[in-house]
């Protein structure tokens, strides 16, 4: 393995100009920088992060933790932190919570273990009003910043969300301009946040087109592509006469859609149908689904932003991201007298 003495007797320096070369001290002159650096990277060295991590006490670690890198919305995500630390010279540590929380707890204890420098979190949102894990991240005062929206038990922390209720409005100002007037909502889980706002996103569009809420029309779904089919089967079994879906995400939306395809409807002949995420399967499902676009790769980046800023001990405030409304071949009028 190449030392630090090897590259210095190839130099012609001391032991100690090689170290401050190599950590771009300012008393080292650009030119002998260069010579260093450029011999270093001939010989193969590698530094010794380990001892630097017990200088600098920085491990130069970020943990991520979301639920499951298979979700779309989160494969597109990480691969954008994943970049933006890598160029920030930051190398990441994954954990997965599979929307679970002893297990979250876990796996955070983990990476505290490993000394990251800082933590980006998806919670696993539930409906309590503390969480002891988030108390003691607050108390130790590690550096975190959360992947979506704040809840009671991790009020303390600086988050990135997107701006789910305006994004849901635009899709049922969307049906709406087009005539549709029952219109069902397949809401995602009752705990977590986005869900709550897009909900709430869809009842202030109506109100605001004097529509009365009908609650009939409104289906828990859950945000898999298996709840979206069994929400599916509950409404036409219910038949609430509904000419158009708004789906918690693209994956119950694309859940939904094949049941309905699968029992003879039209899409959208007989029922328009909108997801929200804008995930890459919305636009290659069997009819490309109307949706909400949301900024994956922004939200990772500004993230990592947030977090670095955090380690450099500048103030930061939570960012809100807008969505944008995606309209493909999903939705059309009602059939007509409907």
């Amino acid at each position: 393995m190449v030392r630090l003495k090897d590259i210095a007797a190839q130099a012609g320096v001391s032991v100690m100009t090689v170290s401050k070369a190599l950590r771009d001290a300012p008393d080292i002159g650009s030119a002998t920088k260069t010579r260093i650096r450029a011999l270093a990277q001939e010989l193969g060295y590698m530094p010794n992060t380990a001892a630097q991590g017990l200088r600098t006490r920085r491990t130069r670690l970020l943990g991520l933790v979301i639920p499951a890198s298979t979700n779309p919305v989160f494969a597109r995500m990480l691969l954008a932190v994943e970049d933006l630390a890598f160029q920030q010279g930051y190398d990441l540590l994954l954990r997965h919570t599979l929307n679970m929380p002893e297990r979250e707890e876990a796996v955070i204890r983990r990476l505290l273990a490993r000394r990251v420098d800082g933590l980006l979190l998806s919670p696993v949102y539930r409906l309590v009003q503390e969480a002891p894990i988030y108390q003691e991240l607050a108390r130790i005062g590690t550096p975190t910043v959360l992947l979506g929206h704040r809840a009671a038990f991790c009020q303390a922390f600086v988050n990135v969300e997107t701006d789910d209720l305006a994004g849901s409005y635009k899709l049922t100002q969307h049906l709406l301009q087009l005539g549709h007037k029952r219109i069902a909502f397949f809401g995602g889980p009752t705990a977590v946040p986005a869900a709550q706002e897009r909900l709430e996103g869809y009842r202030r569009a109506l109100r605001e087109a004097q529509i009365e809420l009908d609650d009939r029309l409104i289906f828990h779904a859950g945000s898999t592509i298996e709840e979206g089919e069994k929400a599916a089967l509950q409404m036409l079994q219910e038949s609430p006469q509904a000419t158009a879906v708004q789906a918690f995400n693209d994956l119950v939306a694309i859940g939904a859609g094949t049941i309905f395809l699968h029992q003879g409807l039209r899409i959208p002949g007989d029922l328009s149908l909108v997801g929200f995420g804008n995930i890459l399967s919305s636009e290659h499902f069997r009819v490309p689904l109307t949706t909400a676009r949301q900024a994956k790769w922004e939200m990772g980046s500004v993230a990592v932003d947030l977090l670095l800023r955090l380690l450099r001990r500048e103030p930061v405030e939570p960012r809100r991201l807008p969505s944008e409304l995606i309209v493909r071949q999903s939705t059309a009028p009602p059939p007509t007298g409907k």
